[in-house]
């Protein structure tokens, strides 16, 4: 039995790849007998809104697709993202990290930086200063050298596609808990994927860096492991990728057009696409 989830962001309107997205996931659920869930992931502050929210229910019903209720909102696991973290600082695994963008951006400027284009590891060797962390605005970030060291570099399966082997240069001291937010993406997704017992974690294909990361979380916190399907990109016939910033075409402009909702997601779960789009590889 399959348990797979949609996790958009209410950021903005969906569009016709997030429609794909969740179709695939919506049929590989039902082939198997197994269960669909949608995951509200609000945790960026400045940018969610709860009219997004609504668009994306009204959305998935015009597609006809079903999920199992409750949905999980990522704005009220607090404490679970909480238990996490404290769990990698008793392991000596994160530290406190006090760094600007301007300040990063300045770091990977310098010549000693130039060939290096992830987190220089600023912050690292800094002292465990609690009135400093009382005082002064910090995320927290995974000191990925000793993670790897405590696990061995972890390994994914994709459906279909064998077991995959990440390396050491795929790790960076990912951020885990921003200055504005309980948690940052990669720590949120492998707690609610484990909470809500999702086995098989569907997105796209420019998500696929994030799970070399997202597997050491695993381990590192005893999690299971789901297996992944990262399917190609929907995109407009010329390549060019699809994206809210751009104004991408919504799923509720079509639905005000007349577009058949379920239709189109029972044509998107067999890879068939509208006129004037295509599926690509970023």
């Amino acid at each position: 039995m399959i348990v797979s989830r949609f996790a958009p962001s209410p950021t903005g309107s969906l569009h016709l790849g997030h429609a794909y997205s969740a179709a695939i996931g919506h049929a590989r659920a039902q082939s198997s007998g197994g269960v669909f869930r949608l995951r509200i992931e609000d945790l960026d502050p400045t940018r969610s809104r709860a009219e997004f929210v609504e668009g994306i229910y009204e959305d998935l019903r015009w597609l006809g697709l079903h999920w199992a209720e409750p949905v999980l909102v990522q704005s009220q696991r607090t404490a679970a993202y909480a238990a996490a973290l404290e769990q990698l600082r008793a392991l000596g695994l994160v530290y406190a990290c006090f760094c600007t963008r301007s300040d990063i951006t300045a770091a990977l400027a310098a010549p000693h930086g130039a060939a290096n284009a992830q987190y220089p590891g600023t912050c690292r060797q800094l002292p465990d200063d609690l009135e400093r962390r009382a005082a002064q605005p910090h995320s927290w970030r995974l000191d990925a050298a000793r993670a790897i060291e405590r696990t061995g570099l972890p390994s994914w399966r994709e459906e279909g596609g064998g077991t995959f082997e990440s390396g050491r240069d795929d790790f960076d001291d990912a951020i885990l808990a921003r200055k504005d937010a309980p948690a940052a993406y990669h720590l949120a997704c492998v707690v609610d994927d484990a909470a809500t017992g999702v086995t098989l974690v569907v997105r796209g294909a420019d998500l696929r860096p994030s799970t070399p990361i997202q597997r050491l979380l695993q381990l590192l916190l005893g999690l299971p492991e789901p297996t992944y399907l990262h399917h190609e990109l929907v995109t407009h016939e010329n390549g060019r990728r699809l994206a809210k910033r751009d104004q991408a075409p919504t799923l509720a402009a079509m639905r005000e057009r007349g577009v058949d909702g379920v239709g189109l997601a029972k044509d998107l779960a067999t890879g068939l696409l509208p006129s004037g789009f295509r599926l690509g590889n970023p």
